[in-house]
């Protein structure tokens, strides 16, 4: 799989994707910046496991996280995350492009 290269790494953002607790994150962070701690609030985990999360989402390039003082917020970036939707939906044209022209086919077959 290509990404570009200021974008996320698509197969590590995938499989970080695959996980439904960094995907309740992911969610959270399209709300709103939040620290670990606020992060770790709706989960029965500590802040070291959502940091080990986060941490993910970051390698992969779906999260950034900045110094504010004593404050660490992250960041979802949601210009990353479209790159994931872009992709998603060039395999589904393709995949309808190729379904459509096995109807056609059948269709002539069918007419003959």
């Amino acid at each position: 799989m290509a990404a570009s290269l200021a974008g996320p790494d698509l197969d590590a953002a995938f499989a970080a994707l695959g996980d439904p607790v960094r995907r309740a994150l992911v969610t959270r962070l399209a709300h709103s910046d939040a620290t670990v701690g606020e992060l770790a609030k709706p989960f029965d985990l500590t802040p070291q496991a959502i940091s080990h999360h986060v941490g993910v989402l970051r390698r992969c390039g779906l999260v950034e996280q900045r110094r504010e003082g004593t404050r660490r917020p992250c960041r979802l970036k949601a210009d990353h995350l479209s790159l994931l939707g872009t992709w998603i939906d060039e395999q589904r044209r393709a995949w309808n492009d190729r379904i459509d022209a096995l109807e056609r086919h059948l269709a002539d077959g069918e007419a003959h």
